[in-house]
């Protein structure tokens, strides 16, 4: 296929431009006409621009982001609850799409709708794009005829998860930045600094103090084997991550995920705020308990906490209710249990549900809030300790030679 620039005008008058996989000119103006865009102008994209495509997707790179995700569910929410055709609704948000990547699968979904497949069935041909949990709604929403009620809740869904994921990002830029600047500030010591004053120190002879002799040794490894270190490193890098990749290696980061300090609880309230909110809308959607425990467990992005979803989920299958499962699989704590067990006596688990889901929202934006309060006298401590190893690296012998002349004089 080639690749074609395109740009028209919607029913509305806007211009729109955009770019289209399509064997000739032929096949995209019928797609913008299809779509309610008149085309304007039709013609090849460049040879660099339809390289540059292929290798971004060879590389995976252009996935779209939750934010992507989160409008284009918006979108189908809109289209849907209107009454729009699907077919010429996806048409006009294939034309709109500026995400290449989102814009082929959507290319796709429409192709696959046209050859008789079902809506569901069409969004799984991408996994890497919609997650189990996203295609199971859009699949249940199809059979019981509320598509816009399932792109709804995936839109609030995504909602909730690009603010803790965005809360996330802003508590921890501030100690990232900290940690890159004294990096780049011992950089520059080491190589530019310390080298200068090297021939000063070694007048002391064997009388340099450790700190000095410490920052010395440390300079003078750094230029001469640097390459070797940064060649060590790449190589340690690609291990671990190659490490990573295997079951057994990802599934003891995870777990090591979770017990690391100040984050590890963060992260495993954060996991299970969302497994309680998945799980409600589910739930709420008409998705069986076991065939939605299976699709969370498959979304919680941790293998250790996956592994005990799948463990709670045999248990319900052997016939215990979900509050003793949840007990058994000590996923949650004593309170939450009692929750998941007076929703199901009183036939309210959903609300319940989604309420422990707000709690756990709550507790971790309280956490995040004070993350960054907690991080500060850590940094402030070790930022303390570097400077202090420099400084007295730097001015100890320049005294234990003021001493000296003092003494001679």
């Amino acid at each position: 296929m080639t690749v074609f620039v395109y740009r028209g005008r919607s029913h509305r008058g806007e211009v729109i431009e955009g770019r289209l996989d399509a064997e000739n000119s032929d096949q995209i103006a019928t797609r913008l006409l299809g779509a309610g865009i008149t085309p304007i102008d039709i013609g090849p994209a460049s040879e660099q621009e339809s390289l540059r495509r292929r290798l971004s997707r060879t590389l995976g790179l252009g996935k779209p982001s939750t934010a992507d995700l989160m409008m284009f569910s918006r979108q189908m929410h809109t289209i849907t609850k209107a009454g729009v055709p699907l077919l010429r609704g996806l048409r006009g948000l294939q034309a709109s799409m500026h995400n290449d990547v989102l814009r082929d699968a959507v290319a796709d979904i429409v192709t696959s709708l046209e050859s008789g497949r079902d809506l569901g069935a069409s969004f799984a041909r991408h996994p890497a794009i919609f997650q189990p949990l996203y295609v199971n709604m859009v699949r249940v929403g199809e059979s019981t005829g509320t598509l816009d009620t399932a792109f709804a809740r995936l839109c609030e869904y995504l909602n909730t998860e690009q603010d803790v994921h965005d809360r996330v990002q802003s508590a921890l830029r501030y100690p990232l930045f900290v940690v890159a600047a004294v990096i780049l500030a011992v950089g520059i010591i080491s190589i530019k600094v310390i080298p200068a004053f090297a021939p000063v120190f070694r007048m002391l002879g064997n009388d340099i103090p450790l700190p000095t002799r410490l920052i010395m040794g440390v300079s003078s490894l750094t230029r001469q084997y640097w390459w070797a270190m940064a060649g060590a490193a790449a190589v340690a890098y690609a291990l671990i991550r190659a490490y990573l990749k295997t079951d057994r290696g990802r599934y003891r980061w995870h777990r090591a995920q979770l017990k690391l300090p100040l984050v590890g609880k963060l992260l495993h309230e954060a996991i299970l705020a969302r497994v309680t909110r998945s799980l409600a809308i589910c739930l709420a959607a008409g998705i069986p308990a076991l065939q939605a425990l299976g699709t969370i467990a498959r979304t919680t992005g941790n293998d250790y906490l996956s592994e005990g979803i799948l463990r709670l989920r045999d248990t319900v299958e052997r016939g215990d209710s979900i509050s003793r499962a949840a007990a058994t699989a000590g996923l949650f704590p004593p309170l939450v249990v009692q929750m998941i067990a007076v929703g199901e006596e009183t036939g309210e688990l959903t609300s319940l549900l989604a309420e422990v889901a707000e709690h756990y929202r709550r507790d971790v934006d309280y956490q995040l809030r004070n993350l960054s309060a907690v991080i500060e006298p850590v940094l402030i401590v070790a930022v303390g300790g570097i400077v202090l190893v420099l400084a007295l690296g730097v001015f100890l012998p320049m005294w234990d030679m003021f001493a000296k002349v003092g003494a001679q004089g």
